[in-house]
């Protein structure tokens, strides 16, 4: 990747954002308040900083080995093989994460807008122009993201700042949650959303300036889950706990009962969803991406570019093992907690054992000299 570093600072956190926010926007403040009930906000909270501890442990990984990946720079830290075993482990979580995030997608489509279109239509329709766009290399793939940020933003902005109009602060008390073991386990759902974030691990090589990384990732982090933690308070000030229990999607309902000064539109949800659709395709865009590159390392392949469309028929297939809508977000809450293990713990042990190797290697130079 020494011949690709383009990629700007400002670049590496757009591409953080728009691959962060994604398909778990509409289901958050549900999951926030079946942990926490009125603790939502806090639960919330709490998985953002879970989240932020994750991407900095990746990002003090890359930083300390700038030209690299973690399919790569594992393998020097655990060795041959056990990193590569390891390595197979990152593959298989996100062909999981992407092809759940696809059939999610497919789900609130044909469940809200487009009605009579079968759901693998959709599924495919989305995992094929992912396939098509990670053709492209880490340059473009980082112009896509840069491009598609502002658009995703400014409305999710604009429905938070106008639904808190008919918001009722008495929803949000007692602002703690009864049950502290919920609280805890609803905050590793929150911080799985989050999981996008280990993209960073492949932005870095290709920085301009690879020391500036934790920059991008705190203005990242900052920006996107402040956007999911307006969502979550929005939510709750405007419907409450038990009404927010029984919505799917509550996020899209604030939507629909929001409507822009003077009538200029009477319901946001149409906007909303195509702003949506589009945080989706950059999130699964991002997640396909991280899969067929580090497919390509693993293998010491030349080109990343056949790999797109092999990949696709597994990914579909995936998507579409899930029954119903219950069984798939069931699935998503397990993978996602379990995945936590792959994104933070994994990156967290090989950070120890780098520092303890680095000041071993400095201690057994010092001798020599």
């Amino acid at each position: 990747m020494e011949d690709l570093r383009e990629i700007t600072t400002l670049q590496a956190t757009t591409i953080l954002i728009s691959t962060i926010i994604g398909v778990g926007v509409l289901p958050l403040p549900l999951f926030a308040v079946r942990a926490g009930e009125t603790g939502a906000p806090l639960v919330t909270l709490f998985g953002i900083g879970i989240a932020a501890i994750g991407l900095f442990i990746i990002t003090k990984l890359g930083i300390r080995h700038p030209s690299k990946t973690i399919i790569t720079y594992s393998e020097e830290i655990l060795g041959k093989w056990l990193g590569k075993v390891c390595s197979i482990f990152v593959i298989i979580f996100f062909t999981i994460l992407t092809a759940l995030a696809a059939r999610e997608f497919g789900t609130v489509v044909t469940t809200s807008v487009l009605i009579e279109t079968p759901l693998d239509v959709t599924v495919i329709v989305m995992l094929v122009l992912a396939a098509i766009s990670a053709r492209n290399n880490i340059n473009v793939f980082a112009y896509i993201h840069n491009f598609y940020v502002p658009i995703i933003l400014a409305p999710v902005l604009i429905v938070v700042a106008v639904s808190l109009k008919n918001a009722n602060i008495l929803y949000l008390r007692p602002l703690i949650g009864s049950d502290f073991k919920e609280m805890f386990f609803g905050a590793l759902t929150v911080a799985a959303l989050f999981q996008g974030s280990f993209i960073m691990t492949l932005i870095i090589p290709a920085m301009k300036q690879p020391k500036k990384a934790m920059k991008a990732s705190i203005w990242a982090i900052l920006i996107s889950g402040g956007l999911y933690l307006l969502l979550v308070i929005a939510t709750v000030a405007v419907f409450g706990t038990e009404e927010i229990k029984q919505l799917f999607w509550p996020t899209l309902e604030l939507a629909r009962t929001t409507s822009l000064p003077g009538n200029i539109l009477q319901r946001l949800d149409i906007v909303f969803l195509s702003v949506w659709v589009t945080a989706v395709f950059t999130t699964i865009f991002a997640s396909y991406y991280l899969t067929i590159y580090s497919i390509k390392q693993f293998f010491r392949l030349q080109d990343h570019k056949m790999l797109s469309y092999f990949i696709l028929p597994f990914v579909y297939i995936l998507a579409m093992l899930p029954e119903d809508i219950f069984q798939m977000y069931e699935i998503i809450r397990y993978v996602g907690r379990i995945g936590l293990s792959i994104t933070i713990l994994y990156p967290l042990f090989l950070l120890i054992l780098d520092v303890l190797k680095s000041k071993r290697r400095k201690h057994s130079e010092s001798k020599q000299v």
